[in-house]
């Protein structure tokens, strides 16, 4: 049997975004026994309430094991408690099967999506979402700064993009906004040739490294 270690928590930060949540699911958790439904319901709140625009909702495929720490059969169970207690309303045609917030906003949603007003969830409303998670996951908290940054950047950029950049600074060391931004620029204005671009971008964090080494050197003859 294995067993997972607990890591410490840093705590919160002033810094990150806080999702609203409804005060009637808070009167809810006490009669919520289900940790699989209640890690889907907080999940489904966190994710709908990132989306943009009237028209929010989530694919079963939105709910990723990983992060919610589930297998895919209890996520399946997850969300069949949260539809049944009502949490989460259901909705599907020949192309999706959606899931909504059953809140005034997700009930409209619904009706629209059935009546045929609403035919799917738009990616770039998707993409955005994960967009935002990545940048989390690898760079830092969200501001309400690096929020409006992301979604003028998904104005100009794709979300793939966008995730690479992320991961190229990673990769070299640079998590910090600046730097993704100046990767982006470049492959704008240069063309992207992906791997020609890898090898610049690894070499420039290189070249800096050498830069400080030798500098710190320099300084240390001079002493």
């Amino acid at each position: 049997m294995k067993f997972k270690i607990m890591s410490a928590f840093s705590g919160f930060t002033s810094s990150e975004t806080f999702t609203q949540i409804p005060d009637s699911f808070l009167r809810l958790i006490g009669e919520i026994e289900d940790a699989a439904e209640l890690k889907v319901a907080l999940h489904a709140i966190w994710r709908i309430e990132h989306i943009e625009g009237n028209f929010r909702a989530l694919r079963e495929a939105d709910f990723e094991a990983e992060s919610l720490g589930l297998g895919i059969k209890e996520i399946k169970r997850g969300l069949k408690k949260c539809l049944e207690r009502g949490i989460l309303l259901k909705a599907e045609n020949e192309a999706d099967v959606l899931y909504f917030l059953n809140s005034p906003r997700g009930r409209l949603a619904v009706d629209s999506f059935i009546k045929g007003k609403l035919s799917r969830v738009g990616s770039a409303t998707r993409e955005r979402s994960n967009v935002f998670k990545r940048y989390e996951e690898n760079i830092g908290p969200l501001t309400p700064l690096i929020a409006d940054m992301l979604k003028d950047a998904e104005d100009v950029y794709t979300a793939e993009w966008i995730s690479d950049a992320i991961g190229l600074a990673v990769e070299n060391n640079k998590r910090n906004w600046k730097y993704i931004e100046a990767i982006l620029k470049r492959w704008k204005e240069e063309g992207r040739a992906e791997k020609q671009n890898r090898r610049n971008d690894k070499k420039d964090g290189q070249q800096g490294v050498s830069r400080k080494i030798e500098q710190l050197r320099k300084r240390s003859n001079q002493k």
